[in-house]
């Protein structure tokens, strides 16, 4: 897996490795909280990599990790996290929305605007 490590960066509650990305989406399409999307990046093969845009509101559910056909997301160890002194969010109905207005735009990033 080259030089990557599996190994949480700083806490994070979700990481990814873009070089092992292949930009299919599917992890953006299984998170319920919203956590994920897709940005614009010319050089992607497809055209678009794969942005964190809201770790704060990561619930922990590993779906994005389990789903990955590349082994490019990671979702942090509950216990670790909880040692650090963080956690995983709960899932609101704002995280919710958020999913849906991503899953509604193409399972494109929100915050990129028009380009």
């Amino acid at each position: 897996m080259g030089t990557f490590e599996t190994v949480n960066p700083g806490n994070q509650p979700v990481w990814v490795n873009t070089n092992n990305c292949k930009a299919c989406d599917i992890c953006v399409a299984v998170c319920p909280a919203g956590v994920l999307s897709m940005v614009y990046d010319d050089t992607s093969t497809l055209g678009a990599m794969i942005s964190i845009d809201h770790p704060e509101s990561c619930i922990g559910c590993n779906d994005c990790e389990l789903n990955c056909p590349d082994f490019a997301i990671y979702v942090a160890d509950r216990k670790e996290l909880k040692e650090a002194g963080l956690g995983f969010a709960k899932l609101t109905e704002e995280a919710k929305e958020r999913q849906a207005a991503i899953l509604a735009n193409n399972y494109m990033s929100l915050n990129q605007g028009d380009k």
